[in-house]
């Protein structure tokens, strides 16, 4: 059994030492403990700073790729690197290195796909007010969009077994953690929540810029996010409700041109019909958005398929040097 522990940085040279240092060197019930740094385009020393504090793997993106696929860079390589769980921390040493522990232990039992560690967001002190509110509606929103309880949405801090890193895409820029639970509640993937402690605070946020980039960034990847895994609903709640309105205008105007005020009521029946045929079209967009759906599910089974291909086709090369390197008896 291994765990890999990956650490997306962008120029963290400064942050990285204390985060690395609280990290586990082994965990109950695992075989071996890795960590692994993706340096998300840094301009400082973030990929030499990570070699010289020992983390068995560094990955280097070129350019600034954004949170989202700096957590897509790691996940790939860590499950190409052996990793039987995969576990995510920030790189500003925000979450504690020994509930880490606690983090994997569902996934151990076969009790979960993917574990979140909940800060209690209604109780962190670093917190204002105002974000502490916005952490708690955007998790009741995600919980809605991905049909289950979800008490911390925005946290970084988890694990996923092997399988749920497989099955795992990831099509938004700005940040993966709203995106994968609404995924996982699309696939009826387990996932689980536990408490876990934070850190004091070391430097602001760089995902938050402010308020209202955050909530646009955020509202924009659910939206999108339930929308591509729930069109229909989306796209027939639309239109049933544009149906009724123009079939309740309708009526309004039938009920005027049989009192004998229909003459004046002309624009009436003009919006009713509008919205009609509008609210048909939606319905219809909605039907062929769902055929694309399960175009899109054969597509995620098909890349699911080759990264698994992929995996066991590096296990049997390693295997195969492995024994090509043991001296004969």
């Amino acid at each position: 059994m291994r765990v890999i522990i990956q650490i997306p940085c962008y120029n963290e040279e400064d942050t990285l030492p204390s985060t690395v240092h609280d990290l586990p060197t082994s965990l109950p019930g695992v075989d071996e403990v890795q960590w692994l740094v993706v340096d998300d385009g840094s301009t400082d020393n973030t990929a030499e700073v990570a070699r010289q504090l020992g983390v068995h793997h560094v990955v280097r993106h070129s350019r600034n790729m954004g949170l989202a696929q700096a957590f897509l860079t790691g996940l790939e390589a860590a499950l190409k690197d052996g990793a039987d769980i995969v576990v995510n921390t920030d790189a500003d040493n925000q979450y504690r290195g020994e509930d880490i522990a606690r983090l994997i232990q569902p996934i151990l039992d076969g009790q979960a796909d993917i574990v979140v560690g909940d800060r209690g967001v209604s109780t962190v002190e670093h917190f204002s007010p105002l974000k502490r509110l916005l952490q708690r509606v955007g998790s009741r929103v995600v919980g809605l969009a991905s049909g289950s309880s979800v008490p911390d949405a925005t946290s970084g801090f988890r694990a996923l077994s092997r399988e749920a890193g497989l099955r795992t895409i990831v099509y938004s820029e700005y940040s993966y953690t709203l995106e994968t639970l609404i995924q996982a509640g699309s696939r009826r993937m387990t996932v689980v929540y536990v408490p876990v402690r934070t850190n004091p605070q070391t430097r602001k946020s760089r995902l938050i810029r402010n308020m209202p980039h955050y909530l646009i960034n955020s509202a924009a990847t659910i939206l999108r996010a339930y929308t591509m895994y729930r069109p229909l609903r989306v796209f027939l709640g639309m239109g049933g409700a544009m149906i009724l309105i123009g079939v309740a205008i309708g009526v309004r105007f039938l009920v005027f041109y049989l009192a004998g005020q229909g003459m004046g009521k002309v624009q009436s029946l003009i919006l009713a019909a509008i919205l009609t045929i509008v609210g048909f079209q939606v319905c219809l967009i909605g039907l062929m958005a769902d055929l694309v759906g399960f175009n899109r599910k054969i597509l995620e089974e098909t890349l699911y398929r080759v990264r698994e291909l992929e995996l066991r086709h590096n296990e049997r090369q390693a295997e195969a040097t492995d024994g090509a390197k043991m001296p004969l008896p």
